[in-house]
């Protein structure tokens, strides 16, 4: 039975050594060919001195290396760290320091932008690079090393269990830097068990990967695939109709994605060999709207959708089945298999139907805590809510700070979130980080970051400032000052200049008012969750 993430692919090499494992462009990598080079790259991490449960960092775009890098790393016994590949150098910075990477592997291009920030980045000591002619370049003073220069003599990896540490996923919080949610082999095996048995996923699917695998929605579509022995494309696309063009040409089966690409893909025509193919298609990351899940349902009228909602501290959370869209259109279903969804009011006890109360994931995806942080662990990982009064051990469960219903049938339903995340594009954007940037440019005196409804990006980030002494109310200077220090998903859509921000009693800028006053900013339509 497999137990560890990297036995995933391995074992489908077993069984199925000739099938497609990847497709990148015009290049395919069977599974017998995925394994030797994931043992290789384990092997040469051990020999290069990397310990136990080190990490090792992945800031590639998706490509063939990436995927052997992250699972070579997780044969190694060590942990890996997927950088969302758009990230600009202070924010990959933060990731290296935050959780101590010994190993980054990138590309060229990416190390010599990054050379400014390694200074900052003592625990790093081994540069990986893919690609190029081998030339030397400034790495300040980290050892550089090209991937087809590492050892290739097998060495012995490190024994881990399965309740041991393979990944770090950094998600943004609600404050402060992202925060990196640690992931054991247990948390990303039963998760790809669990969604690959509701999927229906067999070795005759083939995926096209879309989503960063820095979001745990992305990598899903590996550990799923591998462990079905299906097949992944690979793709980093520009325009939403570079998706369906290769959807098309790789005959897909399976497309997952986050409500603003399928808002902009409901408006593309989808070519007919793809309506036959393409069996299903999931969206989790933020609600889809009605009107964007109407027209997919019309131009895939054989495709199953399935709409989900996650925690990338749980992996995955629920799902709703496509026979119950039409009975439930708001709901966002039921608890995954092999997880229990919980409704729990503010004093602790279980709600009664259609009560509202906190969402609360118990199971075994419940991932190991933040990184280095236990006081936010603290605060988001709780001791479950008692059912068994003769267990003696305390459970952990992820209160998740959404606030839910469950009807009589035990569906459930999306009210609003309790602290102030930002969900744009997909991504979990602090606000605090966007305000951070914003400051550090020293053209405004205060400012506030808030979500408001937006008809394609499901909120967008308005930012409210007031001018610093002496400057003007330049919004483009200002937003391009963002743009040097930002991804560009976290860039604010819009600046609203204000003499003086409202605060609230207790002396904060107060984000609720301000928030209802930017709400019909850009309009917004109905949503599904």
């Amino acid at each position: 039975m497999t137990t560890l993430l990297y036995e995933l692919p391995l074992q489908a090499a077993l069984s199925h050594p000739k099938r497609s494992a990847l497709r990148h462009k015009d290049r395919t990598v069977d599974y017998a060919t995925l394994a030797t080079a994931i043992e290789q790259f384990a092997s040469a991490v051990v020999a290069l001195g990397i310990g136990r449960q080190e990490r090792i960092a992945v800031f590639l775009p998706k490509q063939t290396e990436t995927v052997v890098a992250m699972f070579g790393t997780a044969r190694a016994g060590c942990a890996f760290v997927p950088v969302n590949s758009v990230l600009k150098p202070p924010q990959v910075a933060h990731i290296l320091r935050d959780c101590n990477v010994r190993m980054l592997v990138t590309s060229p291009e990416r190390a010599r932008d990054l050379a400014t920030i390694l200074p900052d980045c003592p625990d790093l000591r081994l540069i990986v690079a893919v690609g190029g002619a081998g030339e030397a370049f400034d790495t300040a003073h980290t050892q550089l090393l090209y991937w087809q220069d590492m050892p290739t003599a097998p060495r012995r990896p490190h024994r881990v269990i399965d309740t041991d540490v393979v990944s770090i996923f950094y998600t943004s919080g609600s404050t402060g830097k992202p925060k990196g949610v640690v992931l054991s082999h247990r948390n990303m095996v039963a998760g790809a068990i669990s969604v690959a048995s509701y999927l229906e996923n067999s070795r005759e699917d083939r995926l096209l990967a879309v989503l960063p695998f820095s979001f745990d929605y992305g990598f899903s579509q590996l550990s799923t695939a591998f462990l079905s022995a299906a097949s992944v494309v690979l793709i980093d696309y520009l325009f939403a109709r570079d998706v369906i063009t290769l959807a098309a040409r790789e005959k897909v089966t399976g497309l997952a994605g986050v409500p603003p690409l399928w808002i902009q893909l409901a408006d593309l025509p989808w070519p007919e060999e793809l309506t036959h193919s393409l069996r299903y298609i999931t969206n989790s990351g933020g609600a889809m709207p009605v009107a964007t899940l109407n027209k997919l349902r019309a131009a895939l009228p054989r495709t199953k959708p399935y709409l989900m909602y996650g925690l990338t501290e749980a992996f995955r959370s629920t799902y709703l089945p496509p026979d119950e869209i039409d009975r439930r259109p708001e709901s966002m279903g039921k608890a995954i298999p092999n997880a229990e969804i919980l409704v729990v009011g503010s004093d602790g006890r279980l709600c009664g139907p259609n009560e509202p109360g906190e969402l609360v994931h118990r199971g075994a995806l419940v991932s190991l805590g933040y990184w280095n942080d236990p006081a936010k662990t603290a605060e988001r990982f709780k001791p479950a809510p008692a059912r068994d009064s003769g267990l003696v051990l305390t459970e952990m469960a992820v209160w998740s700070g959404d606030s839910v219903r469950m009807d009589e049938d035990g569906f459930l339903y999306f009210i609003g979130r309790r602290d102030e995340m930002i969900k744009t594009s997909g991504y979990r954007v602090s606000p605090t980080e966007v305000e951070e940037a914003v400051y550090a440019s020293q053209l405004v005196g205060d400012a506030v970051a808030v979500g408001v409804p937006h008809p394609t990006l499901g909120q967008a980030i308005v930012l409210i400032a007031s001018p610093a002494d002496g400057q003007e109310r330049d919004s483009k200077r200002l937003l391009d000052e963002c743009r040097k220090r930002l991804a560009l998903y976290m860039v604010p859509q819009h600046v609203d200049w204000r003499d003086e921000l409202p605060r609230n009693p207790n002396g904060k800028f107060d984000r609720p008012l301000l928030a209802t006053q930017l709400r019909d900013q850009f309009g917004a339509g109905s949503e599904q969750h």
